[in-house]
């Protein structure tokens, strides 16, 4: 059974529902028979190589609130990532693109290290401040969980991979994916937002028996 995940390196939502997930994929009795991969979003493909300016102001302006409105919300999220054992730090947040970012991971996954990647560019954006656009920091991250230097860095010196997150962001408009984390599978069932682990078990359940009652059904 294959879950694909469309999520985004700059998502909090994401990197809490992964933990979700893996805590129910970890309870899950066919866990040894799903394939997970990591897909591309951008949750803004114009962003710059890093955003200027007061945090926090920015995002009220973003969305037409006050600051305080802005900073309990992210107390909120900061509740939730701790809830699931994550440290959020948004005081030292840096934001800007993540495209070469999913380029790495798409790099890691020939290597078979994706899941480890992409772990280390959520815990270095979120927990750590550091600035997953800037080259230096995605080549000693990329190194440090074993994806090879040179590899790393010809990839940023040119548009490998690019093409490699274009098509899963493709993908994600045409199975209508508007929000991530998006967890889908067999590209047949899937669900929308960072659920608890217990829902997301239920949809690794419902998947399992889908495929079950298909191959029971073939001649």
């Amino acid at each position: 059974m294959e879950v694909e995940i469309w999520s985004d390196i700059a998502c909090p939502w994401c990197y809490i529902g992964k933990r979700r997930f893996e805590a129910a994929l970890e309870d899950f009795e066919h866990s040894g028979e799903v394939r997970v991969t990591y897909r591309s979003f951008e949750l803004d493909p114009a962003a710059p190589p890093e955003r200027d300016g007061d945090r926090t102001q920015r995002l009220a302006e973003k969305y037409g609130v006050s600051s305080e409105e802005v900073r309990a919300g992210e107390q909120r999220v900061v509740a939730e990532a701790a809830s699931e054992g994550l440290e959020f730090r948004f005081d030292i947040a840096r934001s800007g693109s993540t495209f070469d970012a999913h380029r790495i991971v798409h790099l890691a996954a020939d290597h078979g290290l994706q899941e480890p990647m992409n772990e280390r560019l959520l815990r270095a954006h979120f927990t750590e401040g550091r600035l997953v656009s800037d080259p230096e920091t995605l080549v000693e991250l990329a190194v440090e969980i074993g994806v090879p230097e040179q590899a790393v860095r010809e990839t940023l010196a040119g548009e490998r991979y690019a093409d490699r997150v274009r098509a899963d962001e493709r993908t994600a408009d045409q199975l209508g994916v508007r929000g991530v984390p998006m967890f889908v599978i067999d590209r047949a069932l899937g669900v929308s937002g960072a659920y608890p682990s217990d829902v997301l078990r239920e949809l690794l359940l419902r998947g399992w028996q889908r495929e079950a009652g298909e191959q029971a059904n073939t001649p």
